[in-house]
């Protein structure tokens, strides 16, 4: 059968925004994925088609603004707005697998979107799976540019602003996988003050975690991290105190796991991890 189907979902302003499904049939479950603030659906297609082999039906969309997204290039309106077209591609999920939960991976900065969407609305939740989240970020825009930033949002809030992580070693130590981003031509290196007082305001969200109730939480960290603070990120998970929790640390692999030396191991704990939460045994 085809790998997956690229589909068009309509966001709930009207926004029309890529995506692609690995079906299965039967389907298991659901697997809303989500990508990092740089990246897209097209940095993510082994594990997508591991899970899909494992009986996940697998939605991947590309934030608005990012990956095929040409519209609005970079931007959001807020963090509600960003939440929203999340559960839109979630309500897309249920409607094509008849699943009524979902269960969210994020990556980097979509690790980020999904702890907010479980904040904002935990019912429909099955599971967190939260790889290198961008939740306690150690590279950011400085503070002058912050300033200028926040003084955009009063005049020109579609100004557009370097995003920091333009260098491929931030996230592979592979030359053939640092060249394949350093080529990539649908890769967003630029976000508006929108998006970043949008991306702001979430994390507001993001520290209400532990208030909502418990799912199975896995955290998936690289050991050769550049980006994410990994103690910050590990006391958080761990401060949540949830019943079917664990972490997981890749020791030869930076941010982006998938595109380093141990995507063997982490694609097989993310498979296994999703297929059989309450008996995952971290490694």
């Amino acid at each position: 059968m085809d790998d997956h189907t690229e589909l068009t979902i309509t966001l709930p302003d009207g926004y029309r925004a890529y995506a692609r499904l690995w079906s299965a049939n039967p389907s298991r479950g659901s697997i809303l994925f989500l990508h990092g603030i740089q990246s897209h659906a097209g940095w993510y297609e082994r594990s997508a088609e591991r899970l899909r082999d494992a009986g996940f039906t697998v939605l991947q969309p590309d934030r608005r603004g990012s990956g095929r997204n040409q519209a609005d290039r970079g931007h959001a309106e807020s963090s509600d707005q960003l939440i929203d077209d999340a559960f839109a591609c979630a309500d897309v999920l249920r409607q094509r697998t008849g699943h009524p939960k979902t269960h969210l991976l994020g990556i980097s900065w979509g690790g980020k979107l999904i702890t907010a969407m479980h904040t904002v609305d935990p019912a429909r939740t099955a599971s967190l799976t939260l790889i290198t989240p961008g939740l306690f970020p150690v590279v950011g825009v400085s503070k002058p540019e912050m300033f200028r930033i926040g003084l955009s949002m009063l005049s020109a809030p579609h100004r557009l602003y370097d995003i920091p992580l333009n260098d491929p070693e931030l996230f592979t130590s592979l030359p053939e996988q640092q060249r394949f981003l350093a080529d990539d031509p649908l890769q967003l290196h630029q976000a508006t003050a929108g998006f970043y007082l949008a991306s702001r305001r979430m994390d507001k969200t993001c520290l209400k975690l532990a208030a909502a109730p418990q799912v199975p939480i896995h955290l998936m960290l690289a050991a050769d991290e550049r980006i994410i603070d990994n103690e910050k990120t590990q006391a958080f998970v761990r401060g949540l105190n949830w019943r079917t929790s664990a972490i997981t640390t890749y020791q030869n692999s930076r941010h982006t796991l998938e595109l380093d030396r141990d995507a063997d191991a982490y694609l097989d704990d993310l498979r296994d991890w999703l297929l059989d939460p309450t008996g995952f045994i971290s490694k």
